[in-house]
């Protein structure tokens, strides 16, 4: 998804295997977009298009759909066989079948459950899942991830949907005063001189954060902010944390 109705726009975030959405606008090759799922705008390429009935788009919004929980699996259909990552969707999964339109396509991974809420130890589990992973302005997959994508990803794996982007994640959740009383699955919200929030990471046990910074690392959180040991600095200014859930 670009900012703009160009190859060479910006990309500010992607669509992942098994999403649907709204078109709002048309310009040339080019469909300027709307998920379904957290409202996110963005143009992409008439050729990345897949259209939908309405009333399978209507029941996809009115449903929740099962996650991949395997880094790398496929999806089988009759002419393709489809690679999907971890948080990709699964539409109307029963366990062995998913539902595109009136085709149905085979998946023999590992889903989450949609239905189910995870526990904060399945959230740290899937968060550790992407270490390494290279990042990626805009991205939203194990093969290239911002700080909010990947926030985002690993939330909505385990069942809460979250914002797009870090700036409108900060205001979901409750605010917790000291970095001595977080608990793994808070998240941490940086700013920089402006004081605007530019990056966010999810909490580990011991004041380790997990985050997206030139790859998915894990680093060390204290009052001031992020810092790197094996390069002895801070990289971010801490500004606030935020519980979603509890433990």
């Amino acid at each position: 998804m670009r900012a703009e109705p160009a190859d060479r726009a910006e990309q500010v975030s992607q669509l992942l295997f098994g999403e649907c959405y709204t078109i709002l606008n048309t310009q040339g090759n080019w469909l300027q977009v709307e998920l379904a799922t957290d409202r996110y705008r963005g143009w992409i390429d008439q050729k990345q298009h897949t259209p939908v009935t309405a009333a399978y788009f209507q029941e996809w919004k009115e449903s929740r759909h099962p996650r991949v929980l395997d880094l790398l699996q496929v999806v089988k259909g009759q002419e393709a066989v489809i690679p999907v990552g971890i948080g990709n969707y699964l539409p109307f999964f029963d366990g062995q079948h998913l539902r595109l339109n009136e085709q149905l396509l085979q998946f023999n991974g590992r889903a989450a459950n949609a239905e189910a809420v995870s526990p904060v130890a399945e959230l740290v589990q899937v968060a550790l899942s992407f270490l390494k992973a290279p990042y990626q302005w805009g991205g939203k997959s194990v093969f290239g991830v911002d700080c909010s994508g990947f926030v985002q990803q690993v939330y909505g794996v385990c069942g809460y949907q979250l914002p797009r982007d870090a700036y409108q994640q900060v205001e979901a959740g409750e605010e917790v005063h000291f970095v001595a009383q977080t608990q793994p699955g808070d998240l941490a919200f940086f700013s920089n001189a402006e004081g605007r929030i530019i990056h966010v990471g999810l909490l580990l046990e011991n004041q380790q954060i997990i985050h997206a910074h030139g790859e998915i690392r894990i680093d060390t959180l204290d009052h001031q902010g992020i810092y790197q040991q094996d390069r002895k600095r801070y990289s971010h200014q801490l500004r606030i944390i935020k519980r979603i859930i509890n433990g």
